[in-house]
């Protein structure tokens, strides 16, 4: 990954003036929630200040990052490095006897590169996206290359046949399917003809796959909070976004009501415990993040008001601060850099679905570009285990791919 220079002067400030805001303001106090446990059906989106201007004041300025056909040329170069790399690789596969042992290649023939199958497929989805947002790309023949190879009606079949198997139905539950469905969503908006195709090629087993989400959540007592793999509310985020490009309000349905009864009384995010020392997802950022999609704009501020502490208090600062990466190279601690992007996307949503009128909106904002910018500069020299993915999560961030 040394290739991959994403070293730009921006980002070089952001952690040294960002902690001396973190140090000036721990000596804040502000009180937790200030509504009642049913505001979030009272309409009232009136928000007192509690020391906001002092924090929008405190924090500092960073320099903005536009993605430019240079740079989506970089990250493109990363997905397209690892997209026919099948080693090495770590797969989720259930073995059940011999002959069910096979290389990568045979297991999953059209996602078998990235080091493991999620990532290939949102691998895939970066590719996807960066050729539909710059269709002069320098790299756009080899992507167009690498996804006729890969999204062909046979090698999908045959993605499908392994799922329909024995043993392989919680296969990728639920990140994985997330990030298919997302992929699907990407090329049934691209109005291209190879997209069409490939398309296609991807309906049965994104059909599939819906199936699966529905039967699950059926049968989901509780959500998994975890800010890894395994979080209910991150697959969630993309599922319904596919719901909504799909026109499948089913779907769409299921999803909204399961994120209400889940989530919908929550109070009190516990930030203090963010983040775990291999995240690279927020808990408590991903699961508003889902809520600003089922709920209408004033109910989700209210109930937003009951789930975070206010943005001046202590409790808060977990989520304003960029988490030290001690060693980037780890591929678990490495995660700890794509909890930066993911951070940074969903203060960026939250922001958005709060609306112009609210005053937290600009100091989500201004958070975020502190997290994007950790996250650039400490993707760099990241090794194979953060370069087969990050780029895909910084991609997601800087193409607003999350609807705002």
């Amino acid at each position: 990954m040394s290739a991959f220079n994403l070293q730009r002067p921006m980002v070089l400030l952001a952690g040294i003036v960002f902690f001396g805001f973190i140090s000036g303001c721990s000596d804040r106090r502000a009180g937790g929630s200030s509504s009642e446990a049913s505001k979030s059906t009272s309409g009232n989106t009136e928000h007192p200040p509690n020391g906001l201007a002092s924090l929008l004041a405190a924090l500092p300025t960073v320099e903005d990052y536009q993605l430019d056909e240079k740079r989506a040329t970089e990250f493109a170069g990363l997905s397209l490095a690892c997209v026919d790399r099948e080693y090495p690789n770590k797969p989720s596969h259930v073995a059940d006897g011999d002959h069910t042992v096979k290389p990568p290649r045979e297991l999953h023939p059209a996602f078998f590169g990235c080091f493991d199958w999620h990532s290939a497929v949102h691998g895939h989805w970066a590719m996807v996206r960066l050729l539909k947002l710059f269709p002069n790309i320098a790299v756009g023949e080899e992507i167009r290359s690498a996804l006729n190879r890969h999204l062909t009606t046979e090698y999908i079949a045959l993605e499908l046949a392994y799922f329909k198997q024995e043993h392989h139905d919680l296969f990728e539950r639920p990140y994985g399917w997330g990030w298919l469905l997302r992929l699907k969503a990407e090329l049934d908006t691209f109005e291209d003809p190879d997209a069409k195709k490939w398309a296609r090629s991807l309906s049965p087993l994104a059909h599939h796959i819906v199936g699966l989400t529905k039967a699950y959540l059926e049968k989901l007592s509780v959500p998994v909070r975890a800010g890894t793999h395994h979080s209910t509310a991150f697959a969630l985020t993309h599922i319904y976004d596919y719901a909504i490009s799909a026109g499948d309000a089913h779907l769409k349905e299921v999803i909204a009501k399961r994120a209400l009864t889940f989530y919908g009384k929550d109070t009190d995010c516990p930030t203090a415990y963010e983040p775990s020392g291999e995240d690279f997802i927020s808990p408590c950022l991903v699961e508003a993040d889902l809520m600003r999609r089922v709920m209408d704009r004033s109910a989700f501020s209210n109930w937003l008001d009951d789930f975070l502490p206010a943005a001046d208090a202590p409790e808060f600062e977990p989520l304003l601060r960029p988490v030290a990466v001690k060693d980037r190279r780890d591929p678990k601690i490495g995660h700890l850099i794509g909890l930066f992007f993911q951070r940074a996307a969903a203060f960026n949503g939250i922001a958005g679905a709060l609306g112009p009128g609210d005053p937290r909106g600009e100091g989500f904002r201004k958070v975020a570009a502190i997290h994007r910018n950790a996250g650039l500069k400490q993707m760099i020299d990241s090794g194979y285990g953060g370069s087969h993915w990050l780029a895909t999560f910084a991609v997601y961030l800087l193409t607003d791919a999350g609807p705002y």
